[in-house]
């Protein structure tokens, strides 16, 4: 029987995670809406019966952070469901800085949620991924050379999607986690013209950070197809950590694993090896 759930099983985190658990010899069910062992959608309560059946742990993360979702109807009523059908560890994957906000953020309810689920709970609150030069969100800037975003020489400690996968791995299969909020972030701060930098010179390729005027950014956001709200929250987030207030630097990843975060250019070395910016 396949007894561990991931949420997103085909995404950034999720595909790691089964993989991992998987060499291990675990049962594992990955769920999304498109590809997975079994069709998941969070927005469609229908769809999570046959997900969580024989299900005892299981990954858990909010992908649609639009403020008109009804973050209270989704999440956290998956949450009683797992519980009712029998879940009894959920590891969540949240984001920095959402023990700070307030509740207006869409993953304080997942938050609130999964701590007060009456069984064994882990928080995953990580940085900016990594992955992101090389899978998401800025693969394209890097393929075409100039990564315009609002950041200017702000720096964040940029998590490597392999150790927040390790993490959740352990989390899920271990008992040792229960109870634990892990702030996961890379073992040093740099700015993104630096990342930049560092790609370039493992590609042989020119590569440049352009600083962008925030509102100019949330107007080319929302010309690409995304929502508005999503794409002035994304930016308020990159605008923080121009202003010097993003993730400060963590031990999550030694404090769950029992060693160092893996550094930004082991990431570039193996992005680059993979061919991720050929």
């Amino acid at each position: 029987m396949k007894n561990i759930l991931i949420l997103g099983g085909t995404g950034t985190t999720g595909r790691r995670i089964g993989r991992r658990l998987l060499d291990a010899g675990w049962p594992v069910r990955t769920a999304s809406r498109t590809a997975g062992d079994i069709p998941f959608d969070l927005g469609d309560p229908t769809t999570w019966a046959p997900a969580l059946d024989g299900v005892t742990a299981a990954y858990v993360m909010e992908p649609d952070l639009r403020a008109s979702v009804d973050h209270h109807a989704r999440i956290p009523r998956f949450v009683a469901e797992a519980v009712a059908a029998g879940v009894r560890r959920l590891v969540l994957l949240s984001a920095h800085g959402v023990g700070e906000a307030d509740d207006s953020h869409p993953l304080k309810p997942a938050e609130q949620a999964v701590r007060g689920s009456g069984v064994d709970w882990t928080i995953l609150r990580p940085d900016w991924f990594a992955q992101n030069f090389s899978e998401s969100f800025w693969l394209a800037g890097v393929l075409a050379g100039a990564l315009a975003l609002p950041t200017g020489d702000g720096r964040t400690p940029f998590v490597d999607a392999e150790d927040i996968a390790e993490v959740a791995a352990s989390a899920l299969t271990e008992d040792r986690h229960s109870g634990q909020i892990y702030q996961l972030t890379g073992p040093r701060a740099i700015s993104f013209g630096a990342a930049a930098d560092l790609i370039g010179t493992a590609t042989g390729r020119t590569i440049r950070h352009v600083d962008v005027d925030p509102d100019v950014f949330v107007e080319r956001q929302v010309a690409n197809g995304v929502p508005a709200d999503v794409a002035r929250r994304l930016t308020g987030l990159l605008v923080a950590v121009r202003n010097g207030e993003g993730s400060p630097v963590s031990d999550g990843v030694e404090r769950a694993l029992g060693w160092p975060a893996r550094s930004f250019e082991e990431y570039v070395a193996e992005a680059a090896a993979a061919g991720h910016w050929s």
